[in-house]
């Protein structure tokens, strides 16, 4: 019985998609070598707790991907519901850093609810609209309309505009994959064109500085422009070939602010100039077109849901952070997928990877529709 249950799961490793953890590790072994550069050259300031959260984060990776995809299914509520409990725990149990309440001390790991919130939503998203037929009626769109608000929120008390982007922006891309129609976004655009002057007074006023700023970086140079205009410098300076590894002149002046978080992909840009920014873009467009691959070969609909909304996250990680260091969008505190300093949205990303390979798997199998409850 051991020796069978050894056999499947080592045959269960061979079908995975190998393709994916090989770019997953050259793209994290891009991110080490930008935080030792960040350093000035020391390992172990940065790099090194970068390296033993990607081989945890790893490990949970292939944890997941290896376990039975309709284990999800049944379980995705209540996967949503704890991280829920923990978005709601921040208010209370929360501590404050970098301006923000988003963090809960639990003295192994300084967890982020929010960035776990970004899977446990696409989950359950996907177990609702697996439940549903087309065309979807307005009543049965309140549910997953509620799924998506409660946790935005939340984000947004905390503040954290770029997370609560990332929420609704990748919840409304299961929206549409669900086949829900394109009226109902029209609609949403012009309530929320509409409500936008009075969501306005409810931004805090450094939220409202990033919006003025984004239009206009040379209102306030000195302050709320300080870092996209440093970024843009950093980005013109490295031309075509960069300066070189650790070379990066505003970076090691100082110039260039949160260089291994934020703006780690200006520092990419600095040294290794457009051929390392479009080395790294390449390998994050790989990695897009394999999930998408995976959701249209996908032969049930939660397995399709579940990757779609992980591409989406993950794309949404990579293009917000590219846009906000090049001033096309407001600075809103996004990391770069697997390449910026910092834990949970490292875990994060490999968790949603780990159930887009479990998908990937079990690609084949047979789902049959549910009720919305949780078992």
């Amino acid at each position: 019985m051991t020796m069978d249950f050894l056999f499947s799961h080592l045959q269960k490793v061979s079908r995975l998609n190998w393709g994916i953890f090989f770019i997953l590790l050259l793209v994290a072994a891009v991110g080490w070598g930008l935080l030792i550069s960040a350093a000035g050259g020391d390992f172990h300031h940065w790099a090194f707790k970068q390296v033993v959260r990607f081989i945890v984060g790893i490990t949970i990776m292939f944890f997941l991907a290896l376990i039975d995809l309709r284990w999800w299914l049944h379980f995705s509520y209540v996967f949503y519901g704890i991280a829920l409990f923990l978005l709601g725990g921040v208010e209370f149990l929360g501590f404050i850093g970098k301006g923000g309440q988003r963090w809960i001390d639990l003295y192994i790991i300084q967890l982020q609810p929010s960035e776990l919130m970004k899977i446990a939503l696409v989950m359950a998203l996907a177990r609702y609209f697996h439940s549903q037929s087309s065309p979807i009626p307005f009543y049965k769109l309140l549910f997953p309309l509620f799924l998506i608000i409660a946790p935005v929120l939340l984000v947004l008390r905390q503040p954290d505009l770029g997370t609560a982007m990332i929420l609704m922006m990748g919840g409304g891309s299961l929206f549409f994959l669900a086949g829900v129609s394109l009226w109902y976004f029209g609609a949403a655009l012009l309530v929320g064109g509409a409500c936008s002057p009075i969501l306005w007074n409810f931004l805090h006023d450094y939220q409202k500085k990033r919006i003025l700023t984004f239009f206009d970086p040379t209102q306030d140079l000195l302050k709320t422009g300080y870092h996209i205009t440093q970024s843009k410098i950093a980005l013109g300076s490295g031309g075509f070939w960069g300066k070189g590894y650790m070379q990066g002149t505003q970076a090691y002046l100082n110039f260039l602010p949160e260089k291994q978080t934020d703006f780690i992909f200006t520092l990419l840009c600095e040294e290794w100039g457009f051929v390392g920014g479009f080395f790294l873009l390449s390998l994050y467009v790989l990695l897009i077109v394999m999930g998408f691959r995976i959701t249209l070969t996908t032969q049930n609909d939660f397995g399709r849901f579940v990757a779609a909304g992980m591409t989406m996250t993950f794309f949404l990680y990579a293009f917000i952070n590219v846009a906000m260091v090049m001033g096309l969008v407001p600075v809103v505190g996004v990391p770069l997928p697997l390449v910026s300093y910092g834990g949970t949205a490292m875990l994060t990303i490999l968790m949603g990877f780990g159930f887009l390979l479990s998908v990937g798997l079990h690609r084949n199998i047979k789902i049959p529709q549910l009720s919305i409850g949780v078992f």
